[in-house]
């Protein structure tokens, strides 16, 4: 009996201990969370003006109309507003906001606002909500993120927030397309900072996204022999048809996983219904978890490539530069990730952590030695596709969330990581 009086009394000594020692959620600070809550009917407005303009990438135009309503708004709070050209043509211009401050910390936001929709969607399905959701294309990947992070800037703003060296917001145009317009730029200010944070959409429920996989596209091109598909069809050499070939050899890839994954996305053969094809192509999307993937599916399809079902016809395969790189699972993100999940806390709130096959920006500023943090936009889901909404309950939380970041990390900012 006096052993398990013992026994029991020091578990419960030791249970006392860890109670004591475990950190305590930082209060939620009222100030911000009022601002976040009083900023939700503009916030939402704004939402709906810059959903409600078309900014499929290479839309010049509705790109540089939603870059100018955000743009003035960031030059209202005190911002120098740059737009920057795009590195290649066809492109709208970057926006490239600074402000500065008292304090130590260089924080980077990024932003996206192009979108994978075309001209003429917006007049289809406009901006609209019911009581969980907004709709509309491009609500959350990325215009709600973007939009959160001007209205993160106004609270700042209105609380007179100063201490941080600089923020810099960058607004690009070419996320969709790999950043082609862009990259040069996000590794020259990747320099100047202690730290990225990056409004892609939070995944659901209400994640964090603290691990991506690099994006690269990988394409296959078959040359065959043009000939009359009634008169002469054994003259020709289908391209369409060894091409059918190609893709059933390199099934081999998962299409679904957090491994490698290969989907086709791109299919183009024939011209004429009476031709046999002289031409064929197909593009993949390939995701990896490691740079060396992308060598390791280069050479499965090379080499597939070397057997032919059609005679006579040759198979060309290359892959797409620039893409992004992976975002591994890292101390820097983690520790900027345990930040968030004390600040949540503090709102009596659990936020998740994960990761996903979206590349994003938040690749290139690991790549260029300093953490990030992806994912901090409202929380969301249905991306790339007519069904993409955001989760109206997330807007408020998120948007207080990123606040208080940028007020933690100006005043003491992470260290780099290389």
């Amino acid at each position: 009996m006096k052993l398990g009086f013992i026994a029991v009394a020091g578990a419960a000594a030791l249970l006392s201990m860890h109670a004591q020692a475990a950190p305590k959620a930082p209060a939620r600070d009222a100030k911000v969370w009022a601002a976040a809550e009083a900023a939700r009917p503009e916030q939402l407005k704004l939402l709906e003006q810059v959903v409600n303009v078309d900014s499929g990438t290479g839309d010049v135009d509705g790109g540089r109309k939603v870059a100018g309503i955000l743009g003035a708004r960031l030059k209202a709070l005190g911002f120098s507003v740059e737009s920057v050209k795009a590195e290649v043509d066809g492109l709208p211009e970057n926006t490239v906001a600074t402000l500065k401050g008292s304090g130590k910390g260089r924080i980077l936001l990024i932003g996206h606002i192009d979108t994978v929709f075309g001209p003429g969607t917006v007049a289809k399905r406009p901006f609209r909500m019911d009581a969980e959701k907004a709709y509309g294309p491009g609500v959350s990947d990325e215009k709600g993120g973007v939009v959160e992070g001007v209205y993160a800037m106004q609270i700042l703003h209105d609380l007179g927030f100063k201490d941080f060296k600089q923020i810099v917001f960058l607004i690009e145009t070419s996320e969709e397309r790999g950043s082609s317009g862009t990259q040069k730029l996000i590794g020259k200010l990747v320099a100047d900072a202690d730290v990225e944070l990056n409004l892609e959409p939070g995944d659901l429920p209400d994640k964090l996204t603290v691990w991506r996989k690099g994006a690269a596209g990988v394409h296959i091109e078959v040359k065959g022999r043009a000939a009359h598909a009634g008169i002469a069809p054994g003259e020709g050499r289908n391209a369409a048809t060894e091409l059918v070939h190609q893709i059933a050899a390199n099934d081999q890839f998962p299409k679904t996983g957090d491994g490698i994954t290969m989907n086709l996305t791109v299919l183009q053969a024939g011209t004429r219904d009476n031709i046999i094809p002289e031409d064929a192509a197909a593009t993949y999307s390939v995701r990896i978890r490691e740079k060396t993937d992308l060598a390791k599916v280069l050479a499965a399809v090379e080499e597939n490539a070397q057997t032919t079902a059609v005679p006579d016809t040759k198979v060309r395969v290359w892959h797409q530069e620039p893409f992004f790189p992976p975002l591994p699972i890292n101390t820097g993100t983690d520790a900027l990730a345990d930040r968030a999940e004390a600040i949540y806390a503090g709102l009596g709130m659990k936020i998740g952590r994960g990761g996903n096959g979206g590349a994003s920006e938040s690749a290139l500023a690991y790549e260029g030695g300093i953490p990030a943090l992806d994912g901090l936009g409202p929380a969301a889901g249905g991306f790339h596709a007519d069904t993409e909404y955001l989760l109206l309950s997330s807007l408020t939380p998120r948007l207080y969330l990123l606040t208080k970041l940028v007020q933690e990390l100006g005043h003491a900012p992470p260290p780099r990581l290389k």
